[in-house]
């Protein structure tokens, strides 16, 4: 499990690191002013509804649903049902698209109310999301193929497609000239990135034998529980999805450049959510489906801890820098061309409240999983609404004093607030509990707070040594950067000790029994 976590980790940090050039060029020409506000608003809608039918709902629905036809029924069952599964969500998402864009300028004014006031503004981001809203349905069939590559224990094209959204979209921001507006070329590169990541899956799927076909849906027992399973599912993401269309509905009305400061913070903090957490969620899904499929629940106990301990190892660090040393984060990354050193400043006070729920985003999926691989959505459901309810509130509260900051701060939140409700409804439904060292937990948050301390410290010790006039704030950063993974190895080894980290990143294949070295099953 954990070369497979890997893998789709890696392609992952190439998608963000491409990412990260694709945020640079757009800060760059888009800034974050009237049209970056507009074009982030037609990127946001698209993905809001993705995340409620597609990669979201969908994935959580689907894989297992697949991966327990696979197991039970044989590889050709397994492709009759996601082809039948397929061309009934290609249906659905055509008529979504046909609706969309009857009623872009309703939808626009709804789910972004603030830009009314400014009809330029609204009139654009009406434009661009007419553009982007198609990305939608691609995303969907991307989402169906990419299950099917994930069950059959093929991550890596799956996992690198994204890289193409960075390429095309910086692409066409650096022949913006071509195009009417900066907002416009972001937009075409939004959908044809959608175009050519379905091609790609696709043909890997038709390389290895379950490509997609167009096969008319039948109503059998695996349908019936599939759908069964992608209602409480849908009404999760919806309600997750509620809350994110919450902070754009509500940054509409803050001054200009606060859609820009929330996206560029989140940008930020997405970056180890996507690299692992994410990764995590896409492998051990399937992995902990197949164990309960053959009752080999301490088996999938063992890959959740593996799991859990892994997304820690890589969160600690990220939130100590986020929250330590969060304007020099980005000065360096973003502080160049139409990007203001008063950008800077809103969006590294975001960062820093994201920062707060990295660690319960990072575990999410971790979590989770053991519920959505029993066919349980109806808990998990329950959990977010709960979360997003408090959410909602939160933001209602603290945007008046702090503007987007209260946003994240909300978004924080409720994410902790959701992973309290998934631990507790584990325990009361009695899973096999996640094999982790509480010992460890204490260590990580220890280990997080002497980085964070050395970020804060160290930024000021090594500004008095660099005297650049260009560049010094990315060359402050990475000395702090490479001090603090070394640092971080150094407590890692003393505290945990080498053979946990061997054993974490071993295989999970030959790893379900492995011992820690203070007894506790990882």
């Amino acid at each position: 499990m954990i070369k497979n976590i890997f893998t789709v980790g890696g392609w992952t940090l190439i998608s963000r690191v491409t990412g990260f050039v694709r945020d640079i060029v757009m800060a760059a020409i888009l800034g974050a002013g009237p049209i970056a506000d507009a074009f982030l608003v037609a990127f946001r809608l698209p993905n809001h509804f993705r995340a409620i039918f597609a990669e979201g709902a969908f994935s959580n629905a689907f894989v297992p649903a697949y991966a327990r036809r696979l197991e039970q029924d044989g590889q050709q069952k397994a492709r009759d049902f996601a082809d039948e599964i397929g061309t009934g969500l290609l249906l659905v998402q055509t008529f979504l698209l046909a609706l969309a864009w009857i009623f872009t300028p309703q939808m626009v004014k709804l789910l972004a109310p603030g830009l009314s006031d400014d009809p330029a503004r609204f009139d654009l981001a009406v434009t661009l999301t007419r553009i982007t809203f198609p990305y939608l349905g691609l995303t969907a069939m991307l989402a169906m193929i990419s299950g099917t590559l994930n069950a059959n224990q093929r991550f890596a094209t799956a996992a690198g497609a994204p890289v193409l959204l960075n390429v095309c979209m910086a692409g066409a921001l650096l022949v913006a000239a071509w195009f009417p507006s900066a907002g416009h070329a972001a937009a075409w590169g939004v959908l044809i990135s959608g175009i050519l990541q379905v091609i790609a899956v696709d043909i890997d799927a038709e390389k290895h034998g379950f490509g997609f076909r167009f096969r008319l849906p039948k109503l059998d027992e695996p349908t019936k529980r599939f759908l069964k399973a992608l209602g409480p599912a849908i009404i999760g993401a919806g309600g997750v999805q509620l809350a994110l269309f919450a902070d754009t509905m509500i940054a509409t009305f803050l001054p200009a450049g606060s859609l820009s400061a929330l996206y560029y913070a989140d940008r930020i903090n997405q970056l180890p959510i996507g690299v692992v957490a994410i990764a995590i969620g896409i492998v051990l899904l399937p992995e902990m489906s197949r164990r309960l499929a053959a009752n080999d629940e301490a088996g999938a106990a063992a890959s959740q801890g593996r799991a859990i301990e892994l997304s820690l190892l890589i969160a600690v660090p990220f939130v100590a820098a986020a929250i330590a040393i969060p304007d020099l984060i980005m000065r360096a990354l973003f502080m160049r061309g139409a990007f203001t050193p008063a950008d800077a400043i809103a969006a590294a006070a975001t960062l820093a409240a994201y920062a707060t729920g990295l660690v319960p985003f990072m575990l999410m999926r971790s979590f989770t999983a053991p519920f959505l691989a029993r066919g349980n959505t109806a808990t998990p459901v329950k959990a977010a609404l709960t979360a997003v309810f408090v959410n909602i509130l939160l933001k209602i509260v603290l945007t008046g004093p702090l503007a987007q900051v209260g946003l994240a701060l909300a978004t924080a939140a409720g994410a902790w607030l959701n992973l309290i409700l998934l631990i507790w409804a584990a325990h009361r439904l009695r899973f096999e509990r996640p094999a982790v060292s509480t010992n460890h937990l204490a260590f990580f948050a220890m280990i997080g707070t002497v980085l964070g301390l050395a970020f804060y410290a160290g930024q000021y010790f090594a500004a008095s040594y660099v005297g650049l006039s260009h560049f010094r704030e990315e060359i402050l950063l990475l000395i702090l950067l490479a001090g603090g993974t070394i640092l971080y190895a150094a407590l890692i080894v003393i505290f945990l000790g080498r053979d946990w980290l061997r054993s974490l990143l071993r295989d999970a294949a030959t790893a379900s029994g492995v011992k820690s070295t203070d007894g506790g099953r990882i």
